[in-house]
């Protein structure tokens, strides 16, 4: 009888195994191929000299991150035979679907561990906790287990051989940069990733204003880190900036006291003023590497992260405008054309898409940053739950910026409309990141508020429409619900409301199926390089 149960359970497991592996090929084609191309023959000599030593820099990012998020990639790599799923296993970085919920897809591998690799698996929280050295919950190193117990060693140590490199290369590329601003940031980001001390660079990048290169690089991310959600993941972005887009985000800039001081909470909730050196830009993207290159790729960045430098200085906010264009026309517009109401589709936008993640950029740096109980930064207080709460309110609040900046004149192309409707449609592209993702558990938080609100209508013919009127109050509401928790940095609610909430229940997963069995890619995969950009 056991024999035969054993059996039986091999049939299972090889039969699951075999499903697992003949949809692999259609994992792998729902990712829409897109070439980082851009014509690079406006920069100068030296501006394109620089660009390959980015590139190669990215290319050692990408092996630190391999380290950090799985461990030794040839190990897996070498084992497979598929180029499927070879090439599914670089676009997670892993053997995980990154918009699946981190499930295995290889066999032999089992969940993913919420440590990744910042910690040992075999450690307890218990034994975190007994670790005395308090660089242990820093952001620039990992925990690692040796004969005498569990010690923490630096990033600049860990990742010695790679990161030497990169800040050779970054030297090199200070030294041929002609921009003062981009020269002295090359040169502290160099010294900062041999030191694990971001934040004399993190300065130098916020005076960096009138450079036409940008490579954002180093440890910045914490969504990787399950566990506790201290430890930061490397990535890399090799940028163009487009000077037309940008001037027209210049005027917003500005703004951002008056609109902190407008925020629909009490005072205590809004009494940090952003920092005023803060700008936006436009920016066509050439590379990717690293966290932000791993499954759903990002469109917009909003940085540095380090509080006392936002507070001091503010923050950049930096538009991919080709990703962002990539998106909207592969994914968003055939999501629309399926799920929104035929009388609304006209609502549908690129410009209100640009908008909605501009300002969701915006809204990171408002509100606040240390809670007022005195419980440390909001980041610190919330723990692991601190990443899909502040997506959920820079979403929210940039949609409530948007409103008041068509009602202060700001915004005159278009109508608020088009942003409420784009958003509803963007709620289910995000939502297709899947409940691993804080982006993702956000939008499905935001889902099913604005679902009790009434801010939307599910109608017969399986189409959605935005009640105007509710959708503004719900997006007032859940401003005040977000901000108040984070001020608040109660840990108790922020979790009670992502675990009640921040998954996809039966209905939505409907609406998702049809939109994947329509064929719509899940997100974009690059080709890109050097032999994609025209010099």
């Amino acid at each position: 009888m056991r024999k035969q149960i054993l059996f039986l359970l091999i049939l299972i497991f090889t039969a699951q195994t075999m499903y697992s592996q003949q949809n692999i090929k259609s994992r792998v084609e729902s990712y829409k191929k897109v070439k980082l191309s851009a014509d690079l023959s406006w920069l100068s000599d030296k501006e394109k000299q620089i660009i390959p030593l980015f590139i190669e820099a990215s290319k050692l990012v990408d092996e630190i991150f391999w380290k950090q998020n799985f461990g030794d990639k040839e190990s897996l790599l070498s084992k497979l035979t598929d180029e499927y799923e070879k090439e599914f296993v670089k676009i997670n970085y892993g053997p995980w679907d990154q918009l699946n919920d981190e499930k295995p897809f290889i066999a032999g591998y089992g969940e993913k561990p919420p440590c990744a690799n910042f910690y040992p698996k075999e450690m307890t929280k218990a034994d975190f906790e007994k670790i005395a050295d308090p660089n242990k919950t820093g952001a620039y190193s990992i925990v690692v287990k040796d004969k005498d117990g569990f010690k923490v060693v630096p990033y600049s140590a860990a990742y010695k051989n790679e990161i030497t490199k990169i800040a050779e290369l970054l030297k090199k590329a200070s030294e041929l940069a002609e921009d003062a601003g981009l020269k002295k940031y090359l040169s502290l980001r160099a010294d900062a990733l041999l030191t694990d001390n971001y934040q004399p660079s993190d300065f130098a990048w916020m005076d960096m204003k009138s450079s036409n290169l940008d490579f954002v690089v180093g440890p910045i991310e914490n969504y990787t880190d399950k566990l506790f959600g201290y430890k930061t993941s490397f990535e890399s972005y090799i940028l163009i900036k487009d000077p037309d887009w940008s001037r027209k985000l210049e005027k917003f800039t500005s703004l951002l006291p008056e609109l902190q001081k407008g925020l629909p909470v009490e005072d205590k909730y809004k009494k940090e003023s952003p920092g005023s050196e803060s700008d936006l830009n436009a920016y066509d993207a050439i590379y990717y590497a690293g966290d932000c290159n791993a499954g759903s790729k990002t469109i917009a960045i909003n940085l540095p992260n380090d509080e006392e430098v936002q507070i001091k200085k503010g923050s950049r906010r930096l538009q991919l405008k080709n990703i962002m264009k990539a998106k909207f026309d592969n994914i968003m517009q055939p999501i629309a054309n399926l799920i929104i109401s035929p009388e609304q589709k006209k609502y549908v936008k690129f410009g209100a898409f640009f908008e909605n993640t501009m300002f969701h950029e915006v809204a990171h740096g408002l509100g606040i940053k240390n809670t007022i109980t005195g419980a440390g930064t909001v980041r610190d207080a919330l723990k692991e739950q601190y990443s899909a709460l502040e997506e959920g309110k820079a979403d929210i609040l940039g949609l409530y910026l948007v409103t008041r900046l068509y009602e202060m004149g700001e915004l005159k192309e278009g109508e608020v409309m088009d942003n409420y409707v784009t958003f509803l449609a963007g709620i289910f592209r995000s939502c297709r990141f899947g409940a691993a993702s804080a982006h993702g558990k956000a939008n499905m938080v935001r889902f099913y508020y604005f679902q009790d609100k009434g801010a939307f209508t599910h109608n017969d013919d399986g189409t959605y429409s935005v009640n105007f009127d509710k959708m503004k109050d719900a997006v007032i509401s859940s401003s005040q619900q977000i901000l108040k928790i984070q001020g608040d940095g109660d840990y108790n609610t922020a979790k009670s409301l992502i675990e009640k909430d921040g998954f996809i229940k039966e209905e939505l997963k409907k609406d998702l199926e049809r939109i994947n069995n329509a064929g719509i890619p899940v997100d974009i995969v690059f080709e890109q390089g050097m032999d994609y950009l025209k010099f």
